[in-house]
């Protein structure tokens, strides 16, 4: 009988273990909403990138030295290719560039100009793109490739939290 529990066991710790791995979230029709309200009053930087983007690829490792460097970043990277990609090559991608243990979302609407809209009914999808959001809810967008110094001047404007 100990015998028999043991693959179940086996299986249960496979299946856990496979739910951490499992990827970046689905962004999808409401997302944005979603992620906005889960990070409602704290200073978040989210960053669109694709896999099919070479800017983006290039950028990817400068952002994951700069979330190693500066641990009151909170990053949040949305692949936001055009076509709905691998779960594996997203992550793999982002493990690559230091950013395996940062939130990531995937587009997996082939409809994605809607996805766009929802974010920012007057982007027209270029990539990179960076968006700084402020405690309070305001917006700093900055298109292309992001300059990193003035991503690190927005952190330091920010209030620290008391510790």
């Amino acid at each position: 009988m100990r015998l028999s529990i043991l693959p179940v066991l086996l299986l249960s710790l496979a299946s856990i273990c496979g739910a951490e791995a499992a990827g970046p979230l689905p962004f999808e029709r409401g997302s944005w909403e979603k992620l906005r309200a889960s990070h409602a009053g704290q200073p978040t930087v989210v960053h669109f990138w694709s896999l099919t983007c070479g800017p983006c690829l290039v950028e990817l490792p400068h952002w994951g030295k700069l979330v190693t460097d500066r641990r009151d970043l909170k990053l949040v990277l949305i692949a936001a290719d055009p076509l709905p990609q691998e779960q594996e090559r997203v992550s793999a991608t982002l493990a690559a560039a230091g950013l395996a243990n940062s939130e990531s979302w995937s587009f997996t609407d082939r409809f994605y100009e809607r996805l766009r809209y929802e974010i920012d009914p007057a982007w027209a999808g270029e990539l990179p793109r960076t968006v700084m959001i402020d405690g309070d809810g305001k917006t700093t967008v900055l298109p292309g490739v992001a300059d990193l110094a003035q991503v690190r001047a927005w952190l330091d404007a920010r209030p620290k939290p008391n510790r």
